[in-house]
């Protein structure tokens, strides 16, 4: 395997045990999310994006509200037993949802109470899941490893929702939950097997007064991280609303059932993927690149809401899947890779927080619209959300200088 190629992390042993067993952990994520969904949309409301904006809400409000205690955890403590705990515990909230809806139990404030466990839960296993990674390839990989991350999740998020579509309607939403529970194992396996005297443990912060506070004086006075963090609240918050854009387009404008929206979550995927692969041929991010992704995927979005039928929908969901993930990925690597080692678990959270903890927000109002003004208009705030993000990188290259890369912050 050449050390440059495009999946040079995997000839790392820890890496690809690692990356297998999150692929069967990942598809199982996304075959409970679409089934999820699917359940307050349509069993347990009659057709409101609202609901499915509140679960979204309650499931991603931690990621903000636990902010300086997950990023502390993420930097202080070990990420791999971490991991098992978060990892565990998230397979016995899978576990419950599954057991009272397949037992016909299952009322809509148990599913918004199993959502919020699953956030709570999320907003400490994602900065360690996701700093974790430099623990298994180091830092000359580092790039292309979170690439790599990313591409197994989004192949997942191909595979799984048109898994869950099949499933949920020869077996029913319950089973896909149980399914999910069970495929927690692979990860935790994964972690177990894993040669824990080969990690790239580094640098641990030490304990001290302030230290919860410290990531965000950090991120204040950096230009970058800021541009960045902004761009991310924008497109977090009013762009990645992508449950409720496809199942309230499905259902009230295509007239689809759930095989449909698990095939057009799915084409979300196969753009995701695309973006994914071109992402861990990259070495070094730069704002540019930010700024670009940006604006496409305003334009994917603009197209989705214009669409006139479910294939060229599909189709515009490609273009944005990929613009999605291309710059989900590079700020991911950007802020990593220009991130001191010691604050990175930090950063990461807050990275995290904005992008995720923006959906409490942006949900609700998505939903909302698209109760009241149609599925378009709903998707016409996200094409929106892309252009401003857009303008406000190119608003921080004009201020830097075009030619600077962003990766150069890792100087301060």
């Amino acid at each position: 395997m050449k050390s440059n190629g495009m999946f040079r992390s995997l000839g790392n042993y820890n890496y690809r045990v690692w990356a297998g067993g999150a692929l069967v952990s990942n598809i199982g994520t996304w075959m409970q999310r679409v089934a999820q969904d699917w359940l307050v949309l349509t069993v347990l409301t009659q057709h409101n994006a609202s609901a499915v904006g509140v679960t979204m809400a309650l499931q991603f409000g931690p990621q903000l509200l636990l902010l300086p205690f997950t990023g502390y955890a993420a930097d202080h403590f070990d990420r791999r037993k971490l991991l098992m705990l978060t990892q565990g515990l998230l397979g016995l909230l899978a576990l419950g949802l599954g057991l009272v809806t397949v037992t016909g139990v299952v009322n809509l404030w148990q599913v918004y109470g199993f959502a919020l466990g699953l956030g709570c839960v999320t907003a400490f296993d994602a900065p360690a899941r996701q700093t974790f990674v430099n623990e298994l390839v180091g830092e000359q990989q580092l790039s292309n490893a979170v690439a790599l991350n990313s591409t197994s999740f989004n192949a997942a998020r191909m595979i799984g929702p048109a898994v869950a579509g099949l499933l949920i309607a020869a077996v029913g939403t319950g089973w896909v939950f149980l399914i999910n529970a069970v495929s927690f194992a692979a990860v935790l396996g994964s972690l177990f097997l894993l040669r824990v005297d080969e990690l790239h443990t580094g640098h641990r912060a030490a304990r001290k007064s302030g230290g919860l506070t410290e990531g965000f004086r950090y991120v204040w006075k950096r230009a970058d991280l800021k541009t960045t963090l902004v761009m991310l609240f924008l497109i977090g918050t009013l762009g990645f609303n992508f449950p409720i854009y496809i199942s309230t387009m499905s259902v009230t404008v295509f007239h689809g059932g759930a095989g449909q929206y698990g095939l057009l979550t799915s084409a979300l995927a196969i753009g995701s993927v695309s973006g994914a692969l071109l992402a861990a041929r990259r070495d070094h991010p730069t704002m540019r690149l930010l700024c670009i992704a940006s604006l496409v995927f305003g334009i994917g979005c603009a197209l989705a809401a214009i669409s006139p039928d479910e294939w060229l929908f599909a189709a515009a969901l490609v273009l944005t899947g990929l613009s999605a993930l291309t710059f989900g990925t590079s700020t991911n690597s950007l802020m990593q890779l220009s991130t001191e080692p010691a604050m990175r678990g930090r950063v990461m959270a807050l990275r995290i927080a904005i992008a995720m903890g923006g959906t409490p927000i942006g949900a609700p109002i998505v939903g909302w619209i698209a109760d009241h003004l149609g599925p378009r208009w709903a998707m016409g705030v996200g094409a929106s959300a892309g252009v401003l993000a857009a303008g406000v990188a190119l608003r921080h290259l004009r201020r830097t200088g075009a030619g600077q890369q962003a990766t150069g912050a890792a100087q301060h």
